[in-house]
């Protein structure tokens, strides 16, 4: 699926694509962290029929929805398809020295190989997180990587 990506001089960016049915559909990020939903009109493709605003957290729930059984999915592919690939779920204990701190700082995939695909907050999933995502007590995170790797990036998370 191609997304076309727009600056927009003053408010921001949008992204776009058309469905497989023809339908365009539209994110614009404002810079103020503003979301638009756009859907555009079957017969207008220049003409919005329906613009949805929403705010933080119902962009992240709406990414929640949409992002989660794809990244499930694409893990249980990885698993069938990699012998010897392995996905953890780890939790950051409260005594973590990463609690509190950009992921970035316990360079996971340095130092073991294996990598952190998302974060579980709650009812929240971060899928793919940046390096500045700050970790906290509590979060849940998802590994991927060899047995080995998976066990010695508990052992990060735990003990550092």
């Amino acid at each position: 699926m191609e997304i076309e990506q727009t600056g927009l001089p003053g408010i921001g960016l949008r992204h776009e694509f058309t469905t497989r049915s023809g339908r365009r559909v539209a994110v614009v990020s404002h810079r103020t962290g503003r979301r638009d939903l756009v859907i555009y009109d079957p017969h207008d493709p220049d003409q919005a029929c329906e613009t949805v605003t929403l705010n933080d957290d119902e962009a992240d729930a709406l990414a929640e929805l949409l992002g989660a059984p794809r990244i499930i999915r694409r893990l249980n592919e990885l698993h069938r398809e990699v012998e010897g690939l392995v996905s953890e779920k780890l939790p950051i204990p409260a005594n973590s020295p990463y609690a509190g701190r950009p992921m970035g700082d316990a360079q996971v995939r340095t130092r073991t190989g294996a990598s952190i695909v998302a974060i579980v907050r709650g009812a929240q999933i971060v899928a793919s997180p940046a390096p500045d995502f700050v970790l906290a007590a509590g979060d849940v995170v998802v590994v991927v990587g060899s047995a080995d790797s998976v066990q010695a990036v508990a052992g990060i998370l735990a003990d550092g």
